[in-house]
């Protein structure tokens, strides 16, 4: 008698942890790298992993042009470890929304980045059989005016 065939086990699900966005203007193409040893050191420590970065420059008339790593950071700061980063997630309606908050003749860069630290949250979460319904985000400039407000009274 022949074993019957069987169907491979299924593939564990991975679960994500939740996508942001952070769009950065900076003045001019300019930037000093100062934040980047710190976003890189997040990368290293496996609390976010980067899906995309995108850099752009407002032009004075208001159209928007793509930038180079090259473009912005003439000198010591060293970008060649974002070189490549991209999944394609940022579109023309992302570039376009972007280009809309910057200040002509400002560049910025646009981050698409996972919170790896949330995934195994997310995952006992659903085994428990709960399941995400809303996420948001509160300005952290708003919440120092709150609590200042609070203290006020």
């Amino acid at each position: 008698m022949t074993d019957a065939p069987t169907a491979p086990p299924p593939a564990p699900t991975v679960e994500a942890g939740p996508i942001d966005y952070v769009v950065v203007e900076f003045p001019g193409s300019r930037m000093t790298g100062e934040g980047l040893p710190m976003l890189v050191d997040l990368v290293d420590r496996g609390v976010i992993r980067i899906l995309d970065l995108t850099f752009v420059r407002r032009e004075a008339d208001g159209s928007l042009s793509g930038l180079e790593l090259s473009d912005l950071a003439p000198g010591d700061v060293d970008l060649t470890v974002f070189e490549g980063v991209s999944t394609g997630l940022v579109g023309d309606d992302e570039l376009s929304d972007a280009a809309s908050v910057l200040e002509p003749g400002n560049s910025a860069a646009i981050l698409i980045y996972e919170n790896l630290w949330a995934a195994p949250f997310v995952s006992a979460l659903r085994r428990g059989g709960a399941e995400l319904v809303a996420s948001g985000r509160i300005p952290a400039t708003d919440v120092l005016a709150a609590l200042e407000a609070l203290e006020s009274e």
